[in-house]
C-alpha cells in the first residue's frame, strides 16, 4: 500500500473527478483520488462490452487508462503499488502475480482490448505503436549502408568542421554513413548548431550520387522549436563557404504535424504514411524529447527506407505531454547494443563563453546527475548566472518582480511605438530576452497568478487602473493549429498598436513574422509567464523559474532540468532549498516496454 508523496485532501461528493456510480475496487480507488471519473467510465464500459465484471481486471483497465492520461504507455502491475501515487489514504492493491494472471486470462485480453506482456498491461493501440516503432527502427538498421564517396567526404569534413568540433563532425559523418542517426546531448553541446553543417555535408554526397539538389526537410514538434531550428540553420549557414550557403539557401523548418500533412478528418493520422511516404532524401527532426509514441510511429511509417532520418534531442528533458518518453527509451534501449545509431555529444561549448556559461553548464550537469548538494552549492556561490531566491525573502522577491516588470514594460514600450515592418522581428525578439516559467497553471506558484501580477505591474507603470483584454505589449501564445492562417500551436506573438491606431498581433511563425487582427486568432493565452512544458523548444537570454512547494507532484528533476536549460546567460530559481532538493530527487515515472524491446538480443 502507498499514499505516495503525501496524503491529499479527501475529494468531495460533487468533485468532477468522482464517478458517482462507481463501486467495488473502482469506487475505492476513485474515492481515494488515484483514479478519476474518465478512467472509471472507460473501464466500466469496456467491462460491459466484454462481459468481464472482475473487479481486479476492471481496476487494471482503469489504471492503464490513467497511465496513458499521465503520459505512460502501459502500467506495470508488479511495481505500481511501490510508485508515488497521490491518494487520500491507503488503498488495497491486489497481489501482483495473481492480478497479472487474472488480467492475462480475462475476456478483455482475449479480445485484444488489453495486451499483457509480463507484468506490463497496455491498451491495444499503444502496444501496437510500441511494437511498430521498434520494428521500423530495426528494419532501417538492417538495410545495407548508403553509398559514400570517401574522398568527397574527407573534403567536406575538412571544409565544414574546424578544430574543437570533433564530436559534431563525428555525428555528421555518422549521418552520412547510416540511414538512421540519433544525436543526443545536453545544452551547449552544439546539437542544433551543427545541423546546418551536417545537412551541407550529406547534401554534397547526395548531389554527387543523384545529379540533383537533394530534398531536405527540417522539423520539430512545436512552432517555437521549429522557428529556433530554422533560425539556427540560417545563422550557421551564413558562416559557411558560398558553395555550402547555396546548398542551404531557402531551407526552412516546419512543425512535425505540418511535415506529415494535416488531414481534416483525423487528428491522429496524416497524408503521408507507409503507402504515401514523404518525398525527402534527408529528414531532420529536432527536440525529439517532445515527440510522443504515436507521433514517432507516424513519422517512421512516413519516411522512405532510403531516406536518411536524423533524430536530435536531449533525453533528460521533459517527455511529450502525450503518452511515451520515446527519446529516453531509444537512448536507454540502444545503450548496450553494438549496432546502436546513437551519437552522444558530451563536450559543451558554453564554457568558452566565460564564467556565466560555465556556471549554467555546471548547474545543468548537477541536475542531470541528480547531485543536489552540488546544485545547492552552485546556486549559493554568488554567481550572477545561477542564483536561488527564497520566496519568503520579501526584499529579494521585490527585486525579482522588478526585473520581470522591467522586461514586460520594455515590450509594452516598443509595442506602443510599433513601426511595421521594421519592428516585426525586433519586437518578437524581445520575447526571448526573459522568460518566466512555472510548473503549475494555477495557484500561488502558477502561470495564471503570475500573469495577473505582471499585468498589474504593467498597468501601474502605464498609469492605468487596469488593462483591457487586448492591449499593446500583451505577449501571446497560440494554443491551436489553424492551417488556413498558417499558424501552429506553440507560435508566439505580441499585440502592437500600428501607426493607424489599430491593434494587431505580430506572430512569429517558423522563420516569418506576420501581422493578424486579434479577431482572426483563436486559442490565445497571455504568456508573461508560461508552463515549463510549453517552453520546450525555446530559449531566452534570462530565465526565472518558479518552484512550487516540495510536495507538488509536478516537481521533478526532468521539469527542473528543462526549465534551467532554457537559459542562455542566466537563471534565477525562486524556491526553497527543500523544494530544490525535492525536484532533483524525484524522477518522472513513465512505464514503457520500448527500451526493453530495443535492448533485447532478439530485436533486429
Amino acid at each position: 500500500m502507498t499514499t505516495g508523496t503525501g496524503e491529499r485532501p479527501a475529494l468531495g461528493p460533487y468533485d468532477r473527478r468522482i464517478a458517482r456510480r462507481a463501486d467495488g475496487m473502482l469506487g475505492v480507488f476513485n474515492q481515494a483520488g488515484v483514479l478519476e471519473a474518465p478512467d472509471v467510465h472507460v473501464a466500466t464500459r469496456l467491462g460491459v462490452l466484454a462481459g468481464d465484471a472482475s473487479q481486479d481486471v476492471l481496476l487494471a483497465v482503469a489504471l492503464t487508462v490513467r497511465a496513458a492520461r499521465l503520459g505512460a504507455v502501459c502500467v506495470d502491475l508488479a511495481t505500481i503499488a511501490e510508485q508515488p501515487v497521490e491518494a487520500t489514504g491507503p488503498v488495497p492493491w491486489p497481489e501482483p502475480a495473481g492480478w497479472t494472471a487474472a488480467v492475462a486470462a480475462s475476456p478483455l485480453a482475449t479480445a485484444g482490448v488489453l495486451r499483457v506482456e509480463g507484468s506490463l498491461v497496455y491498451l491495444d493501440r499503444h502496444w501496437r505503436e510500441e511494437r511498430q516503432v521498434c520494428d521500423d527502427l530495426f528494419a532501417r538498421l538492417r538495410r545495407g549502408a548508403p553509398e559514400i564517396d570517401e574522398s568527397l567526404l574527407g573534403t567536406s569534413v575538412s571544409r565544414l568542421f574546424t578544430a574543437g568540433w570533433e564530436q559534431q563532425q563525428a555525428a555528421a559523418v555518422a549521418v552520412a554513413r547510416g540511414w538512421t542517426t540519433i544525436i543526443t546531448g545536453g545544452p551547449g553541446t552544439g546539437k542544433t548548431a551543427s545541423v546546418a553543417r551536417m545537412v551541407a555535408l550529406v547534401s554534397e554526397q547526395l548531389e554527387a550520387q543523384n545529379g540533383r539538389p537533394p530534398r531536405v526537410a527540417l522539423a520539430a514538434p512545436t512552432g517555437k522549436a521549429s522557428a529556433r531550428l530554422g533560425e539556427s540553420v540560417a545563422r550557421e549557414a551564413a558562416t559557411l563557404d558560398p558553395v555550402d550557403q547555396a546548398r542551404l539557401a531557402g531551407l526552412t523548418a516546419s512543425t512535425l504535424h505540418r511535415l506529415l500533412g494535416w488531414r481534416p478528418d483525423s487528428s491522429t493520422r496524416f497524408r503521408h504514411h507507409r503507402t504515401n511516404p514523404l518525398p525527402y532524401d534527408l529528414v531532420v527532426v529536432d527536440e525529439v524529447s517532445m515527440v510522443s509514441l504515436a507521433q514517432m510511429a507516424r513519422l517512421l511509417e512516413a519516411v522512405r527506407p532510403t531516406t536518411r532520418l536524423v533524430l536530435v534531442g536531449d533525453p533528460d528533458q521533459l517527455a511529450s505531454v502525450e503518452a511515451g518518453a520515446v527519446l529516453a527509451d531509444l537512448v536507454n534501449g540502444f545503450e548496450a547494443r553494438s549496432d546502436s545509431p546513437v551519437v552522444r555529444l558530451t563536450e559543451t561549448h558554453r564554457t568558452k563563453a566565460g564564467a556565466a556559461g560555465a556556471d549554467l553548464d555546471a548547474l545543468a550537469t548537477a541536475l542531470r546527475e541528480g547531485d543536489a548538494d552540488r546544485a545547492v552549492a552552485l546556486l549559493d556561490s554568488g554567481s550572477a548566472a545561477v542564483r536561488l531566491v527564497d520566496p519568503r525573502n520579501e526584499v529579494a522577491m521585490a527585486q525579482v518582480r522588478g526585473s520581470i516588470a522591467d522586461a514586460a514594460w520594455e515590450i509594452t514600450r516598443r509595442a506602443l511605438a510599433f513601426a511595421d515592418p521594421e519592428d516585426r522581428d525586433a519586437i518578437t525578439g524581445l520575447l526571448d530576452e526573459h522568460r518566466l516559467l512555472c510548473a503549475h497553471r494555477e495557484g500561488p506558484y502558477g502561470v495564471g497568478g503570475w500573469n495577473r501580477q505582471i499585468e498589474h505591474l504593467v498597468a501601474e507603470r502605464a498609469g492605468l487602473p487596469h488593462l483591457d483584454e487586448w492591449y499593446p505589449g500583451r505577449p501571446v501564445l497560440l494554443t491551436s493549429n489553424d492551417r488556413g492562417l498558417g499558424v501552429s500551436n506553440g507560435d508566439i506573438g505580441v499585440v502592437v498598436r500600428t501607426a493607424e491606431g489599430r491593434l494587431r498581433v505580430v506572430v512569429r511563425t517558423g522563420t516569418e513574422t506576420r501581422l493578424f487582427a486579434p479577431t482572426r486568432l483563436s486559442g490565445i493565452e497571455t504568456v508573461f509567464a508560461m508552463t515549463v512544458h510549453k517552453s520546450q523548444g525555446s530559449e531566452a537570454r534570462a530565465v526565472t523559474v518558479i518552484l512550487p512547494d516540495e510536495d507538488s507532484a509536478l516537481l521533478t528533476r526532468e521539469l527542473f532540468y528543462t526549465a534551467v536549460t532554457r537559459a542562455r546567460e542566466s537563471v534565477t530559481i525562486v524556491g526553497t532549498v527543500d523544494a530544490l532538493r525535492a525536484a532533483i530527487e524525484r524522477r518522472v515515472q513513465r512505464a514503457s516496454g520500448l527500451a526493453a524491446r530495443i535492448s533485447s538480443p532478439a530485436a533486429g
